[in-house]
This record gives C-alpha cells, structure tokens and sequence, in this order.
C-alpha cells in the first residue's frame, strides 16, 4: 500500500525506526503478538521499557510529559512500523487514557507519581467505567463515592473491566452527588487495585481468552488525594477520554498489518481447485476494496491527529472514525474466515491433528473477539447518534 506521506526526512525516520525494532524486538514477543490478542503483562511491559530506555515510551505525550515532540506523520510512521514488525501494543489503558488524562486534569503530585510507571511498563492500569446496567450510558452509573475525613468510599460494581487481573491501578468513574443532573454529580478517581474490598470475577469471551473482569467495590477506601482532577467534573474527563479512546480504537496501523496478513494468506492459501486463493479475481477485487477503505481511513486518521497536535480537541470525528474503523476491522476478519474455509472452524490449526497452517494462525480467534469491537467505548449506534445530533441537527 502506498503511503499517504513520502519525503527523505520521513523515509529516514522510518529506516531509523524499523531499523531500531529490528534490533531490539525479541523473536519471542512477536511471534506472540501474532499467536494472540491477549497478551501477558510481562511481555507488553518488557517492550515498553526498551521504547522507554530509548525514549519512545510514548509518542503522543506532551515532550513536557515524556513525549518525543515527534509530529503527526512521525508518530504513525512510528505505531505502523511496530504494527507490521509484530510489536506489542503498549498498555493502551495507561498510554493512551490514564496517562493523557492525568496529563491534563491531574494534579503534579499525581503525574509525579504515576506517569513514570506507565512510560517504564511497570505499573499497568483498567478502566472502571462501564457497569451491568451503565454502558455506553455512563450517566446512568450507580458505583458511588462518600467523603470519610480524608478519604473516599467507593461502593458498586463495574464490568467490562479489559485486563482488570492484571492491572495495578484503575482510573473509577463515580457518582459524588445525586442531587444534581446524573452527568454533573460524577467523578474520577485513582483506585489501587490490591485495596481491601476490590475482588474480581473473571469473564471468559467466546474467543476462549480472558481479558475482561466484573469487579466490586465493597468499602473501599480511596486517598483523598486520588481524586483527579475536581470533583463532580468527572463526566467532563470521561467525555475527553472516551474521544481519544474513539480515535485510538480506529486501529489504523495494526488493520493494515491484518490487511497485509490477509493478502499472504490469499497467496498462500489454496482453493478449491488447489490453486493459491489469490488466483481468483473475486478474491483480488475483495482485497482490492479493503485496501481502499483502509487508505481512506487512514487519511481521516491523520487529519484528526493533526488537529490534536494543533490543540484542536477532535469532536464527532472521533465517532465517525470509531464506526468506520471498527466496522473495517471486521470486515477483515470476515474475510479471513471466507478465505479459510474449513480450517476457519478451529481456534488453534492443528487441533485435533489436522494440519498446522501457520498463515492460518491468530485468525479465529482475532474474528471471534473483535466482535466487540463496534461495542466498546461507545457502542456504533451510540456514535451514530453522536453524529446525527452534532453534525446534522438532528
């Protein structure tokens, strides 16, 4: 695929940085991030510290922060250079919500203590919004919060909770005053994952991984200085949170990486009449549409990242960007399992002692999870509305 960015100083800094994951990427760590989606602790952390020791813990921090002060085409050549080489994603609940949040609403003493840990890779963070009954309606949330001298207690339950087993720390999302309007009495606060009265109940998806938790809050006390930013301005934060989360969800880098894994199975893959699946111009002009609208998406992608570097806070793009990257991700999958066949019924080739088909691999269990995918941050039908009110008066 042709980038939408080509000049000597770019095609430099991507030699550089393909340059750097070659040498410093384990085999191990890649061959992982292509067996699975969910990947342990240990293996996310140990590629963010190299990132960190090198200074590329996170690109699109502030340089105050930690950042590298690299633009907008810097900072994707650099996340599509570690998607196509197989890297870990980065704990994406700390990079790319916990930390920007506390980066903007939280006090010094707060970004003192918690951003280095994100950038090293040493403590990892979940996020406590979403409930049984509170979704992608978050201002319907029951989880409470009391002021007790110079504490909070926290009361309720959260679901839905991605790598809750193995975080450290969660950025809460609760209610600090009833009497007002349900989106005016929330607020936001850091909670330590090992405090008494938190407990986890594992949730087992239909892709056979376990990457998401329930968890209760039952008396658990919180450091009045865990509060982020004021209180009772929660819904604000979240508001801005969920809008990065939109635009990070449009897996740009990592859907041309599948998109690419999709053309070398259709090269490698047989047919029915046993010759490569690329053979067939059915199979090209599917690929071919893929790779158009992913060109596209990209475009809008890098359009929205340059408003962000700009100050410009994106607004319904983030949506718009959440819907068509989401639904593209699918597609792929879907189409992957077209190609498969029968060998698109197994989680694992070789199961059963069938035959080990290495492009094969990862597939189902990426098409089975990313169900979810037009379902977190805000289910699609939650941003279509989004769209339809801000954008079209309706």
């Amino acid at each position: 695929m042709a980038s939408l960015f080509d000049t000597s100083e770019l095609r430099s800094f991507r030699a550089e940085v393909r340059a750097f994951i070659h040498e410093h990427l384990p085999a191990e760590f890649a061959a992982k991030t292509r067996a699975g989606l969910h990947l342990h602790r240990d293996v996310v952390g140990r590629w963010q510290g190299i990132l960190n020791r090198r200074g590329w813990g996170a690109p699109h921090w502030p340089l105050s922060a930690g950042g590298t002060g690299w633009d907008t085409y810097r900072r994707y050549i650099f996340e599509e250079e570690c998607a196509l080489a197989d890297a870990p994603p980065g704990d994406v609940l700390g990079l790319f919500l916990a930390g920007p949040m506390l980066i903007a609403a939280g006090s010094e003493a707060q970004r003192t203590r918690y951003l280095p840990g994100i950038l090293a890779g040493c403590e990892f963070w979940c996020q406590g919004f979403s409930e049984p009954n509170a979704g992608s309606d978050l201002a319907s949330l029951k989880t409470t919060a009391r002021r007790d001298g110079d504490h909070w207690v926290i009361n309720g339950q959260k679901t839905w909770l991605t790598e809750g087993h193995q975080a450290d720390l969660m950025f809460c999302l609760a209610r600090t005053d009833d009497s007002v309007k349900p989106q005016a009495g929330l607020s936001q606060f850091i909670v330590d994952m090992k405090a008494p009265g938190i407990s986890l109940q594992p949730i087992l998806t239909m892709d056979e991984g376990h990457s998401v938790n329930a968890v209760f809050l039952d008396n658990v006390r919180v450091p009045g200085e865990n509060l982020i930013g004021e209180p009772n301005r929660g819904w604000t934060y979240a508001k801005e949170l969920l809008t990065r989360e939109r635009t990070n969800n449009a897996q740009a880098p990592r859907t041309k990486r599948d998109i690419i894994a999709l053309q070398r199975l259709a090269e490698a893959h047989p047919g029915p009449d046993g010759r490569p699946l690329m053979d067939d111009p059915i199979v090209r002009d599917r690929l071919a549409g893929l790779t158009a609208d992913f060109v596209a998406l990209e475009s809008a992608v890098l359009s929205v990242l340059a408003d962000e570097m700009a100050g410009r806070e994106p607004g319904p793009e983030a949506s718009i960007l959440k819907i068509r990257g989401s639904e593209l991700q699918q597609r792929v999958t879907e189409t992957a399992m077209e190609l498969l066949g029968e060998a698109g019924v197994v989680l694992e080739p070789g199961y059963g002692g069938g035959p080990r088909d290495p492009v094969a691999r990862g597939w189902v269990e990426r098409h089975l999870f990313r169900r979810v995918v037009t379902i977190y941050a805000g289910s699609n039908e939650i941003q279509r509305t989004i769209i339809a009110r801000t954008i079209l008066g309706m």
